[in-house]
């Protein structure tokens, strides 16, 4: 088991090997395998490429991402710049449906709401705006209106799902389903697992939303 000392070592190291995050001031803390990022990054994608970059090292259990997104002069927009930004990243992406999200802007903030039918169009709403220049973070309220499939159908869908995706640790996956609102516990042995099952999950037709409860741990 690696001790808080290594991980912060490899985290600090993975962190300056991501060419997605790039110069920053990041500082990192540990405590039980869990990681805290802290500092400031230029931009909100940055932000998100360091918390990706802290899951893949090995021994990392969680990650609390502090890290604030401080806006260079000249790169800052105002808010109606962005959100006419963040319409046209909704029009071009053919994976969501951009009639049925509204949307507005405060303080580079972006709002996300209306309704979708698939978690996955959810996501990929969210998804299309981390890369906009001078966004400091996204809120998603999107609603997803799945339509009404069985829990045990639905539960089965998802079972077959994650033993195409998940090859290690799926037998100590449990599912739970409650009117479309899926509940995951038990464990994987690294954060590709999770995203994985994640993968997973967020395709299946009467799905709402995911409760994770999903622990790493990758000494089992």
């Amino acid at each position: 088991m690696m001790s808080d000392v290594g991980i912060r070592k490899e985290v600090l190291q993975e962190l300056q090997w991501d060419t997605g995050v790039g110069e920053s001031n990041i500082g990192v803390e540990v405590e039980k395998g869990a990681v805290t990022l802290v500092g400031s990054v230029s931009s909100f994608a940055k932000k998100l490429a360091a918390q990706e970059a802290a899951y893949r090292v090995v021994g990392v259990l969680d990650v609390m991402n502090d890290i604030d997104v401080k806006i260079p002069r000249s790169l800052i927009r105002t808010d109606a710049e962005i959100a006419r930004a963040v319409r046209q990243a909704l029009e071009w992406n053919v994976l969501v449906p951009d009639g049925r999200i509204q949307s507005y802007v405060t303080n580079g903030w972006v709002t996300l709401q209306g309704t979708v039918q698939l978690l996955r169009e959810r996501e990929d709403a969210e998804r299309a705006m981390r890369c906009l220049m001078s966004v400091r973070g996204v809120i998603n309220k999107i609603v997803v209106r799945a339509p009404q499939v069985h829990p045990d159908v639905l539960r089965g869908q998802l079972e077959q799902a994650l033993k195409r995706s998940v090859q290690a640790g799926r037998e100590h996956i449990e599912i739970v389903v409650v009117d479309g609102a899926v509940t995951l516990s038990g464990w994987v042995r690294c954060w590709a697992e999770k995203e994985a099952v994640i993968g997973a999950i967020r395709h299946a037709p009467g799905v709402r939303c995911v409760n994770l409860q999903l622990r790493i741990d990758p000494y089992v």
